[in-house]
């Protein structure tokens, strides 16, 4: 993983978004030598919360049709 000091990080910005766009390479941006942020690719398939539920549920039958039983709520 490359590492990058904040000051050359803030001066070389947009060009770093896109080599890790395109490297799919996670970047460590340091402040005094410590890692403060890291700075990954994004993940369309990951990062969407509609693909991580997209298999878990099912439909069965007509979900649109209004119900055909009547019923009525009760206040006890």
């Amino acid at each position: 993983m490359k590492t990058i000091q904040a000051a050359k990080f803030k001066a070389q910005c947009l060009a770093l978004l896109d080599e890790v766009a395109q490297t799919h390479e996670a970047l460590t941006i340091t402040k005094h030598g410590r890692p403060v942020a890291k700075l990954v690719p994004f993940d369309s398939e990951k990062d969407n919360p509609d693909a991580q539920l997209k298999h878990l549920a099912t439909f069965v039958g007509d979900i649109l049709s209004p119900i055909d039983d009547e019923w009525e709520a009760t206040k006890e």
